[in-house]
């Protein structure tokens, strides 16, 4: 079976984080998503899109227990500091 799109967003932009407090939520998955989809050169798919290949990767956007790693990391949270220029 062929690698989904969001089964490679997950693999290469999230890890597991079971003991976590804090996993990420739906409005940050989306955003290390947006920014991962940029980083390969991707269109980002409208959230509606994102949240149901979330599910269908059984990654549930509100509880999910994942946190962010990679350059898609890096890149969602050095674009989402705010500017204080």
């Amino acid at each position: 079976m062929a690698t989904s799109h969001f089964q490679q967003f997950l693999r290469d932009a999230t890890s597991p984080a079971p003991d976590t407090d804090t996993p990420l939520g739906p409005d940050c998955l989306y955003g290390l998503y947006t920014s991962w989809c940029l980083l390969q050169g991707l269109t980002p798919q409208p959230e509606r899109f994102f949240r149901a290949g979330m599910r269908l990767c059984r990654v549930n956007i509100h509880g999910g227990r994942l946190r962010m790693k990679g350059r898609a990391a890096a890149d969602y949270i050095l674009s989402s500091y705010p500017y204080s220029g």
